[in-house]
């Protein structure tokens, strides 16, 4: 591929569909989870489990995957096709919502979580085929922005998921019957099993490829055929090893500041559990605030054009945050204050000037700033800094696949699988935060995040070295994309 490549955009804009359910999904978790922890009578601990079934079953997925391909003798997405496992994969989290019927009937919380795990069991299967879709529909330069815009149409799902499942619950919690707010999950998830299926047919008959080549995306990544790597197994590469960990601690970081902010909200603010929804929607939504920043540079316009998208499209999306809340009749106006803190990420995102590596680095040392701020102060400083945590994970899910996978060639769809069954971090380090939170403290556990920060800064760095041994110099690759 070369500069002229451009980006397939109706074959994108199907794509990115499935990108929506995944976040409108796994935010919903958060709100499901302080409902669960009062209507089951479970401690903080045991609340994160709801967490660990969806995202263990990412790994489990990725087992699964692995051994089948192993079994058949080559890789399954070759075999069925990449749209054709998309589809699979949306009909397996389909047959997950329908458990929550009988689940609410009964009040079983193993029921719920055992439907959450079927959920995740499908999506694992559509992140494996559709993020290396995302990054080779256009120019591979161009890859890491592509994979950062789908990520930002995932968090406009994770911003108005906890609004949603809110409304749909805490009418019940606000009249003191718990059960009855059990039982009201039911409907929701429902409505989204039919979702599912319905974009399952609409991928299976569109134009989105079902074969793409691999080998020929890591010549055009590489400065000399010489430097490239020509490994039995992906394992052998060792940004996709590191990689593996980075996205563990990465989507663990991501999940665990969310999942354990309304316990500390309704410990240490007293704020009610039906009031928390917002800040949950605001965490998610600066997700989709720093991806639709970091995005600008897979747009085929003008460098000018990219540098004025920079400060607009972050506050465009700030904006459908602030309009969704509205719409929902919540107090918008203490939210403004957030708009400095977008400012800070934009610094970041522009200094970064499109490298993967160097936005890793630069986003890992303010998520560690974040929450360290978030440890040491109270009120809602305390709150706003912990949120902003999620400015700060924005990119680092495209910057770690990308530099996990550039250089695999013919190694890509198992890499990709590899980096998937790494998403069990998210109910890991959740769970382990929360054991860590009914020890010290909700406030003091978050020391778990900067850890996790910590290694994503040791990560690009490294990574970028490895890279750089094998021929891919990610600044002249990121300069020639345009950015």
């Amino acid at each position: 591929m070369n500069n002229n490549v451009k980006t397939n955009w109706s074959q994108f804009g199907t794509l990115v569909t499935v990108f929506f359910f995944w976040g409108f999904v796994a935010a919903s978790n958060d709100i499901l989870i302080p409902v669960f922890k009062k209507a089951f009578d479970l401690s903080q601990a045991e609340s994160q489990l709801v967490s660990v079934a969806f995202y263990v079953a990412y790994t489990v997925g990725s087992l699964i995957y692995t051994g089948i391909s192993a079994g058949i003798g080559g890789d399954i997405l070759n075999k069925i096709g990449y749209k054709n496992g998309i589809a699979l994969g949306l009909l397996i989290s389909a047959l997950g919502t329908l458990l929550f019927y009988p689940a609410a009937n009964q009040g079983s919380f193993p029921l719920m979580i055992s439907g959450l795990f079927i959920v995740g069991l499908g999506f694992s299967l559509q992140q494996i085929a559709a993020n290396p879709l995302a990054i080779v529909m256009g120019d591979p330069k161009t890859g890491s922005q592509r994979l950062t815009m789908a990520g930002g149409i995932n968090n406009f799902g994770t911003t108005i998921g906890p609004l949603l499942v809110s409304f749909a619950i805490f009418g019940s919690v606000a009249s003191g019957n718990t059960e009855a707010s059990i039982e009201s999950v039911k409907v929701p998830y429902l409505i989204l099993g039919l979702a599912f299926v319905l974009v399952a047919v609409f991928i299976k008959f569109s134009s989105v490829p079902n074969k793409i080549d691999l080998d020929k995306v890591t010549e055009s990544e590489a400065e000399s055929d010489d430097k490239i790597l020509h490994k039995k197994s992906a394992f052998g590469y060792p940004q996709l090893v590191m990689g593996m960990i980075a996205i563990f601690l990465y989507v663990g970081v991501e999940v665990s500041t969310a999942s354990n902010l309304p316990a500390y909200m309704e410990k240490y603010l007293g704020v009610a559990t039906k009031d928390i929804a917002p800040y949950i929607s605001l965490y998610w939504a600066s997700l989709m605030i720093g991806r639709w920043s970091g995005a600008v540079g897979a747009f085929d316009v003008s460098a000018d054009w990219k540098k004025k998208l920079k400060f607009v499209m972050p506050y465009v999306a700030f904006g459908i945050f602030l309009l969704v809340n509205s719409i929902a009749q919540h107090d918008i106006t203490k939210f403004y204050i957030y708009a400095i803190v977008i400012a800070v990420m934009i610094i970041a995102d522009i200094a970064s000037k499109g490298n993967p590596a160097k936005m890793l680095l630069y986003f890992s040392l303010a998520g560690v700033i974040a929450t360290g701020i978030g440890m040491l102060t109270t009120g809602m400083v305390s709150v706003y800094a912990f949120i902003s945590v999620g400015l700060f994970c924005s990119t680092l899910w495209p910057c770690i696949f990308t530099l996990g996978i550039t250089g695999l060639g013919k190694h890509t769809n198992q890499g990709s699988s590899l980096l998937i069954m790494m998403i069990m971090g998210g109910g890991i380090v959740s769970y382990l935060q929360g054991v860590l939170g009914d020890a010290i403290g909700i406030q003091g556990s978050y020391i778990v995040g900067i850890l996790c920060f910590a290694y994503l800064a040791f990560y690009a760095i490294s990574a970028s070295k490895a890279l750089k041994n094998q021929g891919i110099d990610l600044d002249k690759l990121t300069a020639e994309g345009g950015h």
